[in-house]
């Protein structure tokens, strides 16, 4: 927890809250698109420009973070897309295979609702003014 202390040491500059909610708002923008379309959500979320652009800003922007409690949120959001991406992989293996199909829809589902989690938690703690504990 001492790392969570160190966070709240200044406060964020405005202008990074507000490039924070943007990435969230992108985020959620590939949620949707997966829900709208024939694409699974983790799908959307990973390869839809959207959340590419979002984790660019996230690289981009993550020194001007550090030191506020909105590290901790750049943090959660970078980790949401590689994990995201790595879940799509692990059930895009099962798929190519026969008898994964069941298991890689298993996952995909999964992964759909933890992307959707993901999101919605991280962007409510930030509405909050909270950090995320990653």
């Amino acid at each position: 927890m001492g790392d969570l202390d160190t966070m709240a040491s200044r406060a964020p500059a405005p202008s990074n809250v507000t490039i924070t909610h943007v990435i969230y708002a992108l985020h959620t923008l590939s949620v949707l698109i997966g829900l709208t379309s024939a694409a699974t959500i983790v799908g959307a979320f990973v390869f839809s420009l959207p959340s590419i652009v979002a984790v660019i800003l996230n690289y981009v922007k993550r020194a001007d973070v550090r030191g506020t409690v909105l590290e901790s949120h750049f943090r959660w959001q970078i980790r949401t897309f590689w994990y995201a991406f790595l879940w799509w992989v692990l059930a895009g293996v099962f798929f190519v295979t026969l008898i994964g199909i069941p298991i890689a829809f298993a996952i995909f589902i999964a992964a759909d609702i933890w992307v959707m989690y993901r999101v919605g938690r991280g962007w409510l703690a930030l509405n909050d003014g909270r950090p995320m504990y990653v």
